[in-house]
């Protein structure tokens, strides 16, 4: 018989897990290395997704047997209907997607080169965030975790205040935004993922060490993680007051778009299912390897079949991080 998994999939229905913010269609160059200069660049691969931040989440909720759905904005356009239909038959609830009248859909053209790298060129119409539904706790008290990313910030900001007052996990996804959109999030989540971009800018350090330290001090109501690709992750544990850090599984990058959601995804269903932080960090931390060795954004997100497998063959466990006075 197989061992069983940290990771395996708990008893009774699936866990509900509402994401909050991007929908985009993007279109992916596969190229052999990023362009540095003016001039033409052929791609030799080339596919479309319907993707972003939340959606990407809310896919790997889905591929890992969660029930995940969407609150998002597409316009009233051919690409919003592609956008909300391709995420449909990818198992995510759009049902309460808003269509903005008169606003054009975010769109992105994105450059991945050979090592999994990528250049990124966003568009988001400001008008198809002009209208915020209003949210009270009786709206998300149904889920059993709420996940919010950066793009829509006065919708996350009231969602996560409903997630507190109806005693749900409120997981922001801190990745870099406008000036002062973190600050004004950050105060009303419970768990804060952030990039390590993000947290460098917000903390003013470098070290990582540090930059959690500094941040578990500035929003000390929330578990404060942040990631750092290949470097892993490092977050701080409430319970030691210690700052552990992961090292990242060790593979073969082919296309990194997307890991990052992919991660945030893992995390909010795991924090969702109740499971302990190190085992939250180490699945979230191999779902999102798994996805870079597939080229495809969000497409790469493994199943929860392939992120089980892959813990069992990975023994690597947190480690204390370097005491930063």
């Amino acid at each position: 018989m197989m061992a069983s998994s940290a990771f395996d999939p708990p008893s009774g229905p699936p866990r509900r897990v509402l994401c909050v913010g991007a929908a985009v269609l993007d279109t992916l160059f596969r190229v052999r290395s990023l362009p540095t200069g003016q001039g033409k660049i052929l791609p030799y691969e080339m596919l479309q997704v319907a993707e972003g931040m939340a959606s990407s989440a809310a896919f790997a909720v889905a591929r890992l047997g969660g029930h995940a759905s969407l609150w998002g904005a597409v316009g009233d356009d051919a690409t919003g209907d592609r956008i909300l239909t391709e995420l449909g038959k990818s198992g995510i609830d759009t049902g309460s997607m808003l269509r903005a009248e008169g606003a054009r859909s975010a769109v992105s053209t994105i450059l991945i080169d050979d090592r999994g790298e990528r250049l990124i060129v966003p568009f988001y119409d400001t008008r198809l965030h002009d209208t915020v539904r209003s949210v009270a706790a009786g709206d998300v008290s149904s889920f059993d975790a709420v996940l919010v990313d950066v793009r829509w910030p006065k919708l996350a900001l009231a969602t996560l205040l409903a997630a507190r007052e109806a005693g749900k996990p409120a997981i922001l996804d801190g990745d870099v935004a406008g000036d002062g959109v973190i600050e004004m999030l950050a105060p009303a989540a419970s768990h804060i993922v952030f990039s390590q971009p993000a947290a460098e800018r917000l903390a003013g350090a470098t070290d990582l060490t540090e930059i959690v330290g500094r941040l578990k001090r500035k929003y000390d109501q929330a578990f404060v993680s942040v990631t750092s690709g290949e470097n892993g992750s490092y977050w701080f544990d409430d319970t030691t007051s210690e700052i552990r850090h992961l090292t990242a599984p060790d593979v073969k990058a082919v296309d990194t778009l997307a890991a990052g959601d992919i991660f945030h995804g893992a995390f909010a269903l795991a924090i969702a299912e109740g499971m302990p932080i190190e085992e939250t960090m180490r699945s979230s931390s191999m779902a999102a390897a798994l996805k870079c060795q597939v080229f495809g954004g969000r497409i790469g997100a493994p199943s929860r079949a392939e992120v089980c497998d892959a813990l069992r063959d990975w023994n690597v466990r947190s480690v204390s991080a370097p005491h930063i006075p």
